[in-house]
């Protein structure tokens, strides 16, 4: 008899379900973000019990930005498990921090009589594991947390569905994160993340982080990449690059800058369209679009 580790050929061995959806997908052009993403959070928020459901592109991704979400920088000690995958350890280091180890119990879970021990000064979050899927002691993690002020990440990248007295896990600590890979208990194509949490402030910082910092499509509301603005008015899918630049963001507040300093840069925001360029436009669209531009000059 064999007994396969892998078992995606079997999970997707009838596949037209899926691209059914994916032809939906296809057809609505809406590959970044959009109603789609937002539907499969809302949902999966609705699912575990919590205010908000913040996709990214890997397991790792959500860990690093729910770390970011309740403070951690530069110099900060986050305490943690060595039992567990590489991504665990990869993520506090991605955000500047310095891992301390907590050794495991019996159960493969970090050892709660252990982390007190653990914490330093500069410790600014705690990280539990959860193991193959199974919970550490979440509670006694808590109540460890809340005698030092201390916040509680969950690495619960293997648990989605996962219960602990009939809470789901990930509801526990202030921001806490799944992966999707498709080895995962929920999977998609490819790889996947998501990071939850029941504080609006986190929320609202978790989705202008994973968005490049838009707090919609012309304002960077903290530094990201830039932005883009659809003009319709004669048909004409015209984009502006940039509407607001960047000294000019509230992100730059702190920098000094004002409107005037740089003059030919501000010009460009106020006067310069991005047409559209890509090889499926015609030339009759071409032709359509410079008559445009040609009778709005036009004296």
């Amino acid at each position: 008899m064999r007994v396969k580790y892998a078992y995606l050929d079997e999970q997707f061995a009838n596949v037209e379900d899926y691209f059914a959806d994916l032809r939906r997908l296809v057809a609505s052009g809406e590959f970044t973000l959009g109603p789609y993403v937002d539907a499969f959070e809302q949902k999966f928020a609705r699912y575990i019990g919590v205010k908000h459901a913040i996709g990214t592109n890997t397991g790792t991704d959500a860990l690093i930005l729910a770390l970011k979400a309740v403070g951690v920088k530069p110099g900060d000690d986050v305490v943690t498990v060595p039992n567990s995958f590489i991504a665990t350890t990869g993520a506090i280091i991605a955000a500047g921090a310095r891992p301390v180890f907590v050794d495991s119990d019996d159960r493969y879970q970090i050892d709660v009589t252990k982390i007190e021990a653990a914490l330093t000064p500069k410790t600014r979050a705690i990280l539990p594991v959860y193991w193959a899927g199974c919970p550490p002691d979440i509670e006694a993690i808590l109540k460890i947390a809340e005698r030092h002020g201390v916040p509680v990440v969950e690495d619960a990248c293997p648990a989605v569905g996962a219960q602990v007295n009939g809470r789901f896990a990930g509801t526990f600590g202030r921001a806490s994160a799944f992966s999707m890979h498709p080895l995962k208990p929920l999977n998609v194509w490819g790889d996947g993340g998501i990071v939850v949490t029941n504080d609006d402030a986190a929320g609202t910082f978790l989705r202008l982080y994973r968005n490049h910092g838009l707090r919609d499509r012309d304002h960077i509301e903290i530094w990201g990449v830039n932005n883009r603005l659809q003009l319709v008015a004669h048909g004409v899918e015209a984009k502006v690059h940039y509407p607001i630049p960047l000294h000019l963001q509230p992100a730059a507040a702190g920098l000094g800058y004002k409107r005037g300093d740089f003059p030919v840069t501000e010009r460009y925001a106020d006067e310069i369209i991005t047409l559209p360029a890509h090889q499926y436009v015609t030339a009759d669209q071409i032709d359509y679009m410079a008559g445009t531009i040609r009778a709005f000059y036009r004296p």
